[in-house]
């Protein structure tokens, strides 16, 4: 059953946030071939007109994005274009999110230099949903749009405390625990996907407790999981409450969501089950390759990467299980700023994109997972596999996981909060060998100065 769907997203309170994402969110992983790179685009924000075959004047609609949204390379631009005759798309992608991010917000404030549709990360959704709502159409009102179609939780995150929705979502990250066959065969745990379930199930101390063992056995120079970073933000996503209270305060000093999971990230330190790895830099790459770990915490989109940097060497030894807890890591939206030079157009393009059915298109050809809840339920989604990862069933074990994740209260400064607990607070314990204290210390520090800002 799904748990906890009546909050609304976090009042307003503080100043903006530049956020610094973890580049690989903003990646499509693809099913059958591994991670896709990010394309970029010099693309004028600017809105244009071409003519049609027939000598027409046509117009082009254009969509402002973070790395790559899949919605070109699965061919959605040039089926609605089909559909739509009058209608040429044009897509402005930016590499990375923390590049993206700061220009939408510049250009929201100038009233200029918009797409007619612009992506939205999750971790700047709030913002944008108490802070600058009145610069967003309403897309929970468009013709064809039904919040039904949705995960009620997807849904809510977009949507201002008047009920207002800036934003339709895309894609969603449900975790799970990808892990290495091979290793644990050698340290004398479970292979069997079902079975390795099992060991945590309802509980992430459960899956340190297997951590335990696995280092009490584990082949030289390996190590239970990657980071303890990771296991942080697996954990601690999964919580309805977390950074912020119900009534929008900053709360993350006294949050128990963020003091357990510090304190399971310490657990792993303290216990030597981690690679001391900082996720996405190139040392975590090479450990891939190298085999050196165990498990990591994956979401859908991770998959590819996974296959990517382990290459032919990890074929045949990777397999996905449920997480303990349903969490969410990733996914974003597309909303319609007020001032798009071709609104009414881009709010039908940005109905079209999201709907079930694109949604489940786009996963078959890109694994960007749904965030429709009746995308869930078609067969191209809830019956795929993924041949690397010994024919798992992703599209059953994700879909479970996105189904059971709670409505997590959102606020402005969860980037902030959530970059320096990882990249400050727990790399100086786990890297540095400071205290938990001084890594706790440490990133308050960092987080109470940038929210004063």
């Amino acid at each position: 059953m799904r748990t906890d769907r009546t909050t609304t997203p976090a009042r307003r309170l503080g100043t903006r946030v530049r956020t610094t994402r973890l580049a690989a969110a903003g990646l499509a992983a693809v099913l059958g071939s591994g991670l896709l790179g990010a394309c970029a685009d010099d693309g004028s924000s600017d809105s244009a007109s071409s003519k049609d075959s027939s000598g027409g004047r046509k117009t082009t609609v254009s969509v402002g994005v973070f790395g790559v949204f899949g919605y070109k390379q699965a061919g959605l631009y040039d089926e609605y274009e089909k559909l739509n005759p009058g209608i040429s798309i044009k897509e402005n992608s930016t590499e990375r999110s923390e590049d993206y991010y700061p220009a939408l917000l510049n250009h929201l404030t100038a009233g200029s230099g918009l797409s007619d549709i612009q992506a939205i990360e999750v971790d700047n959704v709030n913002e944008l949903a108490t802070e600058q709502a009145d610069r967003f159409a309403d897309l929970g009102r468009a013709n064809g749009v039904s919040e039904d179609d949705f995960l009620k939780w997807k849904w809510d995150q977009a949507k201002t405390e008047d009920g207002k929705v800036i934003g339709l979502g895309t894609d969603i990250g449900p975790m799970g625990v990808c892990y290495r066959k091979d290793l644990f065969g050698k340290a004398g745990l479970p292979t069997e996907r079902d079975e390795v379930g099992k060991l945590w199930a309802g509980d992430w101390d459960k899956y340190l407790d297997a951590g335990e063992k696995f280092t009490s056995k584990a082949p030289k120079g390996t190590h239970f999981m990657d980071s303890a970073a990771g296991l942080y933000n697996g954990a601690v996503s999964g919580y309805p409450l977390k950074n912020y209270s119900r009534s929008g305060e900053l709360v993350y000093k006294k949050s128990p969501a963020v003091r357990e999971s510090w304190d399971l990230a310490m657990r792993a330190i303290d216990g030597k089950m981690t690679g001391k790895l900082k996720q996405f830099d190139t040392a975590w790459d090479q450990a891939y390759a190298n085999g050196t770990f165990a498990s990591v915490i994956c979401p859908p989109w991770m998959l590819g990467y996974i296959k990517e940097k382990s290459g032919s060497r990890g074929a045949d030894k990777w397999d996905v299980a449920p997480a303990p807890k349903p969490a969410n890591w990733g996914g974003s939206f597309l909303g319609v700023p007020e001032q798009a030079k071709n609104k009414d157009e881009a709010v039908k393009l940005a109905a079209w994109l999201t709907a079930p059915e694109q949604q489940a298109k786009l996963f078959k050809k890109q694994a960007s997972f749904p965030s429709s809840a009746k995308a869930l339920d078609m067969p191209e989604v809830k019956n795929a596999k993924h041949e690397y990862f010994d024919n798992a069933p992703i599209g059953e074990i994700f879909a479970k996981a996105a189904k059971d994740i709670p409505t997590t209260v959102l606020g402005p400064k969860d980037a902030v909060v959530k970059q320096n607990m990882s990249d400050v607070g727990i790399l100086q314990v786990e890297q540095q060998e400071k205290t938990p204290e001084q890594g706790w210390s440490a990133a308050t520090k960092k987080i109470d100065d940038a929210v004063e800002d």
